[in-house]
């Protein structure tokens, strides 16, 4: 039953395409929609779906339909997992110290614009991310080795943004999503690419969302709310 479970498959459009990779991008949407809604179960329902997009990327290792390894896909549902615990974490002492403070229904961030000094630093540490994991995925046999470290990094910043609670985080998330739908459109991994053309959707809006949510907050503060 196990085996099956995890070998089980559907054919779309000629293309054998894996239960896992369906449902472990299920998963990634409904975390992004939680995280668009500020709530904390965001965080373990994004991790279910890492777990399982893991070894969807390691096709080589796992003898999947698409036979590829994206060491960098692969790799940052790892870091996910890492991140993630972080910001469960983090969230969650701000939703306890705002229901002390007798607010309920409380959102576990408060969405702030990141300082100039931090984004210099999310600049610098996505361009020395790309080269030297490109460096290392080259050297591993990954497919599309630059695609797949921009991806790795940018998910990277993008989630330690989402947990510092920085807008900035949605835009680094559209550039993502910009190099990674024609990588895995490439590579086979089509319902990832989709997921990466529908999560650009909820992205935007969360973008959207955060902006409007911190201009509230400035006007409730007595203080003018932050261009970007």
């Amino acid at each position: 039953m196990i085996r099956w479970l995890f070998d089980a498959q559907v054919v779309i459009a000629g293309h054998a395409i894996l239960w896992r990779e369906i449902v472990g991008n299920a998963f990634g949407i409904a975390s992004a929609i939680g995280g668009l809604r500020r709530r904390l179960w965001a965080w373990p329902v994004g991790i279910v779906g890492n777990v399982l997009l893991f070894t969807v990327f390691l096709g080589g290792v796992f003898h999947t339909p698409q036979d590829k390894n994206l060491y960098g896909q692969a790799g940052r549902q790892v870091m996910f997992v890492i991140v993630s615990v972080y910001g469960w974490v983090r969230w969650r002492q701000t939703e306890r110290r705002a229901h002390e403070q007798g607010i309920a229904d409380a959102a576990a961030v408060v969405p702030h614009w990141a300082t100039n000094r931090q984004r210099a630093w999310l600049v610098v540490a996505a361009a020395a991310g790309t080269v030297g994991f490109a460096a290392l995925f080259s050297r591993l046999g990954s497919y599309g080795p630059w695609a797949d470290a921009w991806i790795f990094t940018g998910s990277m910043l993008a989630t330690y943004g989402m947990a510092r609670g920085w807008i900035e985080f949605w835009l680094i998330w559209l550039a993502v999503d910009a190099v990674g739908v024609p990588l895995l459109v490439n590579a086979g991994y089509y319902p990832s690419a989709v997921l990466y053309v529908v999560y650009a959707g909820v992205v935007a809006y969360g973008f959207w969302a955060w902006r409007r949510a911190r201009g509230r907050q400035s006007l409730d503060d007595g203080e003018p709310a932050l261009a970007a």
